[in-house]
């Protein structure tokens, strides 16, 4: 991932607070932080989370009126990483450096009926802001289509979520899906196999969501979205990538 890179943080940085930590993986990890000022942001926003000279740029899982900011976090080892090792060994009570303002232009377009989001592990982040934030004031019958890929069943983290959302809510709908389910940590995997990207055109036809009424998100692995995009770009949709996510070679 980018934003790894190792180098002096300048300008104004602000202090937040390693408030509860959860470890799903030994490389994946959700972190909940408390800022030391209001950190107001928009659903869809990333924040830029800094330890000792290294800082990069998280996508916030929160909605923007819960009190903690929550991460969602995959190590990667040197000599790739240089900041998630930092963050890997912090506990509850330590601090990290917050830059003082969200950024970010992947948002929700509500002139949109359907929202198509497709990611990779932690590439679902922003989008369960953006659900958490619709479903706490929608009132409306915009549909929400979430497909999520992993290589192992133990990297989806927040799969618990979004089938409880999906069972209670007829606007949305969750596919979950296993790129290598013959895998001895995939035993027992019941539910859509293959990588996400090659399964999203037959969900999106199943569905009949029109071009014109559809909006299709992509947060993930850049392959994952350079080959979705090369699929939709010349079908009519609306096509959204988050673009700070890449390689640290790139």
């Amino acid at each position: 991932m980018t934003g790894e890179r190792p180098h002096q943080i300048k300008g104004r940085v602000v202090s937040a607070t390693i408030e509860r930590r959860v470890d799903m993986t030994p490389e994946h990890f959700k972190i909940w932080l408390r800022p030391a000022e209001p950190f107001p942001f928009e659903p869809g926003q990333y924040c830029t989370v800094g330890v000792t000279n290294v800082e990069r740029p998280y996508s916030i899982v929160s909605s923007p009126h819960e009190p903690l900011l929550e991460l969602f976090v995959e190590l990667i080892h040197p000599p790739e990483g240089h900041l998630t090792p930092l963050l890997h060994v912090l506990k509850v009570g330590d601090q990290v450096t917050l830059r003082p303002r969200a950024k970010g232009v992947f948002v929700l377009h509500p002139e949109f009926r359907n929202h198509v989001m497709v990611s990779t592990v932690t590439g679902v982040a922003p989008f369960i802001s953006m659900l958490r934030h619709w479903r706490e004031h929608a009132a409306d019958d915009k549909r929400m289509y979430v497909l999520e890929g992993v290589s192992y069943i133990d990297e989806f983290g927040y799969d618990e979520e979004l089938r409880d959302i999906a069972a209670r809510d007829p606007r949305v709908r969750f596919v979950p899906t296993c790129s290598r389910p013959n895998d001895p940590r995939n035993a027992g995997w019941r539910g859509e196999v293959g990588r996400v990207h090659t399964i999203v055109e037959r969900y999106v036809d199943e569905w009949g969501l029109a071009p014109s009424e559809t909006c299709i998100y992509a947060c993930g692995h850049p392959q994952m979205i350079r080959d979705l995009h090369a699929r939709y770009e010349a079908k009519g949709f609306r096509f959204e990538e988050e673009r700070f996510w890449k390689p640290a070679n790139d």
